[in-house]
């Protein structure tokens, strides 16, 4: 019975339970914006991989205080689960953030966060062929806001190498989100969040040995650690758990038309921190993409 309760409570959240799961998206969102900055900013001094392997370790130290007894405790559960936990990790930690820096090589930090907001497509794709409804308004939402992406990306000379890695990024962060729909109600949001970063830090290993043979090291520097400490405590720990929490209430689909956001913070980021220009054609993109975000939450 308890079981039948927690599962219609997840699914038709009531309304205080929906506003707390936009605020949290709205929460990973912006602090998600941040880390696509810092991986601009650090593309020419830390190379993709090691900036991937250092993150993920310092989020796990970061939960490692509440979540490492949770997880001790939800062991069975987690041996159950093992290849659930096994291809979130995959999907949401090793891969898809090599994916960002990568693209950081030769993408403007907007240009990532634009292509980021396309993401949710797939989410509302995915929960609609589960069986969710999303209604004719969250629909709307959704494609007005990518219509925005859409016009950014056709209206500009192409696209970059870097482009193309942020799009295999937004896929893959796509299909993580539409899997966290699916996460176990008897594996714990800490339990399940140090485990992911468990997983994908040892996941990231083999190719962190190939990068420090072939590339080298980094200098530890303020202008190096900082950024790194930020997006291992704030882009990872705070906003992976913020972001788990808002699906488990609202739904990828709902989450994701918050998500929308993403890409406005990001250009006015770009321009306040790395000085990269924010023209007419971006500023009619955010304001596609703030329409559909208002219509896409608020359905």
């Amino acid at each position: 019975m308890t079981a039948v309760l927690e599962r219609t409570t997840r699914t038709t959240p009531i309304p205080r339970a929906a506003a707390l799961g936009i605020v949290l998206a709205a929460l990973a969102t912006v602090v998600w914006s941040g880390s696509f900055v810092t991986s601009r900013a650090l593309h020419d001094s830390v190379p993709p991989v090691q900036q991937a392997f250092w993150r993920w370790l310092v989020a796990l130290v970061a939960v490692a205080p509440f979540g490492a007894r949770q997880a001790w405790r939800q062991r069975k559960a987690i041996r159950r689960h093992g290849g659930f936990v096994l291809l979130a990790s995959l999907l949401g930690v090793a891969v898809y953030n090599t994916l960002v820096n990568q693209a950081g090589l030769t993408t403007p930090a907007a240009n990532m966060g634009m292509i980021m907001a396309a993401s949710p497509v797939l989410m509302a794709v995915s929960e609609r062929v589960g069986g969710v409804r999303l209604g004719a308004r969250r629909v709307v939402g959704l494609l007005t806001a990518c219509g925005g992406v859409v016009f950014l990306v056709g209206g500009g000379a192409g696209l970059s190498p870097g482009d193309l890695w942020m799009i295999a990024a937004a896929c893959c962060f796509g299909s993580y989100s539409a899997l966290l729909r699916r996460r176990p109600a008897e594996l714990g949001g800490g339990a399940f969040l140090f485990t992911t970063f468990l997983f994908g830090t040892a996941l990231l290993l083999p190719a962190q040995a190939v990068s420090l043979t072939v590339q080298g090291g980094f200098t530890p520097t303020p202008g190096t650690v900082l950024p790194l400490l930020y997006v291992g405590v704030a882009s990872s720990a705070v906003a992976f758990f913020a972001w788990n929490k808002a699906i488990a209430l609202v739904g990828a689909a709902r989450a994701g038309a918050v998500y929308h956001l993403q890409p406005v913070c990001v250009a006015l980021l770009s321009w306040a921190v790395l000085g990269e220009r924010v023209g007419p054609a971006q500023v009619l993109c955010m304001a596609l993409i703030l329409g559909g975000v208002v219509l896409g939450a608020a359905a």
